[in-house]
């Protein structure tokens, strides 16, 4: 018997070349076969996830940043009607011998001692300005006229009036004013350098000093926190205060550059810790914030990397004693060229 027309499968039929598949089912609906991936709509569904990480994150660093400038421990130390004014950006930076926070065991494993009061250990005048960065150290025992105390070493002013007073003494011996103070403990030294994982230094030569606490040979090494306090006090070298002043500069500048180092940056294994020794030791102006620390870290970058200037505030011999008196000549050519934010002469470098 003949088939229907059109219920075959030749040329001239209605179901010629149609897949079964494509085929409407009875109760009226349409399916599809399956299609390729949506590629514009995972990329945009992959960028959507990253700025949310990115967002997360900068809110985390923010608030931490928040924390830690809450944190800091800050005093009057800006003399509020200073008359200095200079172009530029100045930090006087001073290392102390304060023991506060240290346990008698830390006082005798650090070699510290247990002298009461407090005293400056390292005083530092970093400038930073479009001449670049220049780190210049004040000797201790420089002689200088202190307001209202007549003249003494330098440190006294310390010892004398605490931050305030030595401002306003290292502002009147440079003619300099002081945008920001920062003043660093024993401990906080050393939680600074144990945070980023020791500081590699160059030793010219072997340093054996019980006061201090080091035992050192000679040769490029990297410093423990402990070791490096040690390196940065003792005066057991033939230069005496001269070669730790030198000392004090180049390490602060390792340090420094070590702690702004991407892979310090990027580590929250030694970023945190860092800046948590870091905040939690140092003591800055009342007017002072996280972020001028990291102004002060970049100046002192700039001096790490070679392009700056470290020198020491030049000598013109002894003052009676330990005294020691500026050489006034080189020191106004070094402090007049920073006031205007000037390179200063090689012929103003000390000692």
């Amino acid at each position: 018997m003949p088939r229907p027309a059109g219920a075959g499968s030749g040329a001239g039929g209605a179901g010629a070349g149609v897949h079964p598949a494509s085929q409407a089912p009875r109760d009226g609906r349409v399916t599809r076969g399956p299609s390729m991936p949506d590629w514009r709509r995972v990329r945009r569904a992959t960028r959507g996830r990253w700025k949310a990480v990115l967002i997360l994150l900068l809110v985390a660093f923010v608030g931490f940043g928040v924390y830690l400038d809450q944190n800091m421990t800050r005093v009057q130390a800006l003399p509020a009607d200073s008359q200095a004014s200079s172009s530029g950006t100045n930090y006087l930076i001073v290392g102390s011998d304060s023991r506060e926070g240290l346990s008698a065991e830390d006082e005798e494993r650090l070699a510290t001692g247990d002298a009461a009061g407090q005293r400056t250990d390292t005083i530092m005048l970093l400038h930073t300005g479009s001449s670049g960065s220049v780190l210049v150290s004040i000797p201790r025992d420089s002689y200088l006229p202190i307001p209202g105390n007549g003249s003494n070493k330098v440190n006294a002013a310390f010892a004398f009036g605490g931050p305030e007073l030595l401002v306003e003494t290292v502002e009147a011996a440079t003619g300099l004013r002081i945008d920001h103070y920062v003043e660093v403990g024993f401990g906080g030294f050393v939680g600074a350098v144990d945070a980023v994982g020791g500081v590699d230094m160059c030793v010219p030569g072997a340093i054996d000093d019980p006061k201090a606490g080091l035992d050192i040979q000679a040769g490029c090494q990297e410093l423990d926190g402990t070791t490096a306090l040690g390196y940065v006090r003792t005066r057991a070298t033939p230069g005496s205060d001269f070669d730790r002043v030198q000392r004090q500069r180049e390490f602060l500048s390792a340090l420094l550059g070590k702690a702004t180092s991407p892979l310090t940056l990027i580590n929250p294994f030694r970023m945190v810790p860092l800046a948590s020794a870091v905040t939690g030791t140092i003591t800055v102006d009342d007017s002072d914030h996280i972020w001028n620390l990291a102004g002060l870290a970049w100046g002192m970058k700039g001096v790490s990397g070679g392009d700056g200037v470290q020198t020491t505030v030049p000598i013109g011999g002894s003052a009676g004693g330990s005294n020691l008196r500026w050489d006034r000549t080189r020191a106004q050519a070094l402090f007049g060229a920073l006031q205007n934010d000037q390179a200063p002469p090689e012929s103003s470098f000390g000692p």
